[in-house]
């Protein structure tokens, strides 16, 4: 079951790229790399993405301590298979739940400051502000990143869960790569084409995440000691 999560990781940043080209193309045309030359271009758009993937690296560390946690309290498993469950109802019954969830409020507000201060980055030409632009936007809400993140979860440790999302993405790369620097490539026929593949790649996860806590057995907390033992 464990040899699955590269895969599962790579196929599913592969996937959502191209929702990526979509949500955060606009983005990733105006880095101010266009006019420079065309290994000032790769630089830029390599340190962009980089910056994306060391975010995403960091809430998979967050959330991976999460699921070490619940793995110590018995608890992983549980959750692993309600997250798979509501991951497949989120594919048959899409439109329901978009109604029904919302972000909160302080989150929102959180996100516009993100927005910002991309905006600030944006008019930056130096490398340094485009690894800090690239971070700035894994902060973004995404769908499909918060998907690879609750499956970065039931990984059970935290180097586990950013090793998850770091290959989460590594896969959205190349899309976002071809981009920024062959835009011409990626027709919107093309990215509407595989951008139906969406909905498959998460029901997979979502039947990885319910047999992962079905079958995987995680370590129990040990039992509370009933006597102290005093030495003279």
């Amino acid at each position: 079951m464990i040899t699955v999560l590269p895969y599962l990781a790579i196929s599913m940043g592969l996937i959502s790229s191209f929702h990526c080209v979509g949500m955060c193309g606009p983005i990733a045309l105006a880095l101010p790399v266009h006019r420079a030359t065309r290994a000032r271009q790769i630089a830029g758009v390599l340190i962009y993405n980089g910056g994306r993937a060391l975010t995403y690296a960091m809430f998979g560390i967050l959330i991976g301590t999460l699921g070490a946690s619940l793995a110590w309290l018995g608890l992983l498993k549980y959750a692993s298979v309600g997250v798979g469950l509501a991951m497949l109802a989120y594919v048959l019954w899409p439109a329901s739940l978009d109604r029904r969830l919302h972000m909160p409020v302080f989150w929102q507000k959180t996100i516009g400051r993100i927005k910002q201060q991309m905006t600030f980055y944006l008019k930056k030409t130096n490398l340094s502000g485009m690894l800090v632009l690239g971070m700035l936007n894994g902060a973004v809400p995404c769908g499909m990143v918060y998907m690879a993140l609750l499956s970065s979860g039931a990984t059970g440790s935290a180097w586990g869960g950013g090793a998850f999302m770091a290959l989460f993405g590594l896969g959205t790369m190349p899309a976002m790569l071809a981009l920024g620097i062959a835009r011409q490539q990626l027709t919107p026929a093309l990215r509407t084409r595989i951008r139906k593949l969406t909905p498959v790649l998460v029901a997979i996860a979502g039947i990885w995440l319910v047999a992962r806590g079905i079958t995987t057995s995680y370590p129990t907390p040990s039992p509370t000691p009933t006597s102290i033992t005093i030495c003279r």
